[in-house]
């Protein structure tokens, strides 16, 4: 008995139709993608203008159409990659218009590899496959063959027209299909839908959103009450909060798409697209802080000698400065995520935008490097350089950790980099807001900085009830 996938779990969603417009190309697939998926998946059914604008997404169910004049005009119509790995992997595939398969001699065509296939001619492209089907029936389970270790596979289509030269007058109609991918599961059965290089993302939001929980309950109601009774540090502490709260709320909503493409292999794209805004929304928010907290005390150091901590500054200069930098920045990651078509909040920045991000990020790292060095050596007091100095680990921390992940990455086996860079970059910059807290919050080193410790702090006394003794 051939294992049955659909009947074994809730079936896809159907998403309407979407039609790209001739000449558009890679542009409006990609866009397309966007609407629909978060690399995982995509519920939109779409044509292909060529086969290099195909989804590249890493595990899904796709729905769109097989096309003869596409498949004709680029030596097989690209249609998706994933990466299988183990024993018992499995493609399941359903066609609309079976008989218009058969007349066409419509098959799939599975490659493992790629590379050099631009110079070949359109048979010696094809028949370099290492798995052919025959698309003879209305649905079809494919099982892949054992994995040593995980490999992407890359899915084609073609039928008896694609290397066919000359003019063809015969009509071709297009073929709706729906394809499916499966790892084996924990038991062996092939009913995970999640690629190898998503494979254990799922579990990882669920401890995260776990660990954030536990925190807000414990350190919640402190933090409300030193929010509320003001401070020297007020304003940091309540953007340093919405950030915070920014990025507990993508990645629950991240949790909830993956949770729902465990089982149809769809997910919620509006909760991906919403997980990505709030990752976006944060970094705006943390770079803002920084730098106007860095950019204020320079900017105010020439003008005020006497001893003053880092604290929000809103000058005209200091403001522009931080807003440049925040457009910049704004821009890029808008820019990353219709360029990417692995659609994730932290990237492998393989993309123009993603690499210049990176420098973006190395660039601001070595300006606030320059400024808190600055304030470091004219700075006497041991105490006050502590407070700097931590203030400097929580930047860093920040804004290189992405540069130097995507570096480390390279290290790392294809499937492993994806995670590697996504767990990887959410720890980090949660240990660096972690350090900020902490380091505002502080009793003695806040204290001491502090040139409004006029203000009560939280379990302090102000400078002038001390006078009294």
């Amino acid at each position: 008995m051939v294992f049955n996938p659909w009947e074994a779990q809730c079936q896809p969603q159907q998403a309407g139709e979407r039609e790209t417009k001739e000449g558009e190309g890679e542009y409006i697939v990609t866009a397309l993608l966007r609407i629909s998926s978060r690399g995982q998946s995509t519920g939109t059914v779409m044509r292909f203008e060529s086969p290099r604008c195909a989804p590249l997404t890493s595990g899904k169910t796709v729905l769109g159409v097989f096309r003869s004049d596409v498949a004709r005009g680029n030596n097989g119509q690209y249609i998706t990659k994933f990466l299988f790995h183990g024993q018992n992997a499995l493609m399941v595939y359903r066609l609309e218009d079976v008989p218009t398969a058969m007349e066409k001699e419509a098959r799939l065509l599975l490659f493992q590899a790629l590379k050099g296939s631009d110079n070949l001619s359109c048979l010696e492209h094809l028949s370099g496959a290492q798995l052919s089907i025959t698309l003879s029936a209305q649905e079809h389970n494919q099982t892949i063959p054992k994995q040593p270790f995980p490999q992407t596979w890359h899915v084609w289509y073609a039928d008896r027209y694609t290397c066919q030269e000359g003019d063809i007058d015969v009509a071709h109609n297009d073929i709706r299909f729906q394809i499916s991918f499966f790892n084996p599961d924990v038991a062996g059965n092939p009913m995970d839908h999640f690629s190898a290089e998503e494979a254990g993302l799922h579990s990882f939001y669920f401890l995260l959103i776990l660990a954030y929980f536990v925190a807000a309950c414990i350190y919640a109601q402190p933090l409300w009450q030193a929010v509320h009774k003001g401070g020297p540090m007020h304003t940091v502490l309540k953007v340093l909060s919405a950030a915070l709260l920014l990025q507990s709320a993508s990645a629950l909503f991240n949790y909830i798409h993956l949770a729902r493409y465990s089982r149809d292999g769809i997910g919620a794209p509006l909760m991906g697209s919403l997980a990505e805004l709030c990752d976006m929304l944060s970094q705006i928010q943390m770079l803002y802080m920084l730098l106007s907290l860095c950019m204020g005390w320079t900017l105010s150091r020439s003008r005020k000698s006497q001893t003053k901590p880092l604290q929000w500054d809103t000058s005209p200069t200091s403001t522009a400065l931080a807003l440049g930098a925040v457009a910049t920045q704004g821009a890029l990651l808008v820019w990353e995520q219709f360029e990417d078509t692995e659609h994730h909040s932290y990237h492998a920045h393989r993309s123009m935008a993603g690499l210049l991000l990176i420098g973006l990020r190395i660039f601001l790292a070595l300006l606030l490097a320059s400024i808190l060095y600055q304030i470091i050596t004219s700075e006497r007091s041991a105490l006050k350089r502590d407070f700097y100095l931590s203030f400097a680990k929580g930047c860093f921390l920040w804004f290189l950790c992405h540069p130097v992940l995507v570096l480390l990455s390279v290290v790392f086996s294809v499937h492993q980099r994806e995670k590697v860079i996504t767990i990887g970059a959410i720890l980090c910059q949660s240990i660096s807001v972690v350090i900020l807290y902490r380091l505002f919050l502080s009793r003695s080193l806040y204290w001491e900085v502090s040139s409004l410790s006029s203000v009560t702090l939280p379990l302090t006394m102000s400078r002038g009830h001390r006078n009294r003794y």
